[in-house]
């Protein structure tokens, strides 16, 4: 074997490593982790421990996203289609929106997560999620823009409660919860953040991967209308 074979050997086997440590990392913040990310069984969505649904319950689509605060990705369809599909669809009764964690990126995923819904207690849930992703930094994975001092600031900047957002954050009262949703979404056959599973009111789900454009969501949802 030639040096220049021992290179591109061992590029492959750095890349391979890289991909098994992200989702070990994740891991190793559970207890345990059943199933896998490639796992694929049909819809049964439990949305007990998403978020609050963004839009009218009586919507007849439900909008889940699969989603991690550190994914760029996600970032990018926040700022570029999430906007005008809340104002074709949601605000005018079409559709709903619904968060699910699926915070396999890093720790600081996870702990964003717990404290969305430590602002949930205090009434800011989406206005917490949208300072997520306003102030996300794409400078890799648990690089501190989403650490414990940060997401505190985020909370003072929403005038919350800090004893009470401090306390919900030390006991680690959401923590069960962002698992639940992982789990969930490994169920679902995510495999990647964003994933969609958008579900009519008979039951009829499609399925979404990526950042897709405003126009698939709008022809998707006019489909099953």
């Amino acid at each position: 074997m030639d040096a220049k074979t021992i290179i591109v050997a061992g590029t492959f086997v750095g890349i391979v490593l890289i991909v098994v440590t992200l989702f070990t990392s994740f891991q190793s913040g559970w207890d345990n982790n059943p199933g896998g990310m490639g796992m694929k069984t049909a819809p049964t969505i439990n949305l007990e421990n998403g978020s609050p649904a963004l839009g009218s319950e009586s919507a007849p689509i439900t909008i889940v996203e699969f989603g991690d605060y550190q994914c760029e990705s996600c970032y990018y369809w926040f700022h570029n289609t999430r906007s005008t599909l809340i104002d074709n669809y949601i605000e005018t009764g079409k559709a709903k929106l619904v968060f699910v964690d699926l915070p396999f990126l890093g720790r600081d995923s996870i702990t964003a997560a717990q404290a969305s819904y430590c602002a949930e207690d205090q009434g800011k849930y989406w206005e917490y999620h949208t300072t997520l992703y306003t102030f996300q930094e794409i400078e890799g994975y648990d690089s501190g823009w989403a650490n414990r001092d940060r997401l505190n600031s985020f909370a003072f900047t929403l005038d919350m409660n800090m004893d009470e957002f401090n306390d919900c954050m030390d006991s680690s009262k959401y923590k069960q919860r962002v698992k639940a949703n992982y789990d969930d979404a490994v169920k679902n056959g995510a495999t990647q953040t964003p994933t969609f599973i958008l579900v009519s009111s008979d039951g009829t789900t499609k399925k979404l991967g990526g950042a897709q454009p405003y126009s698939v969501f709008a022809a998707t949802i006019e489909s099953m209308l």
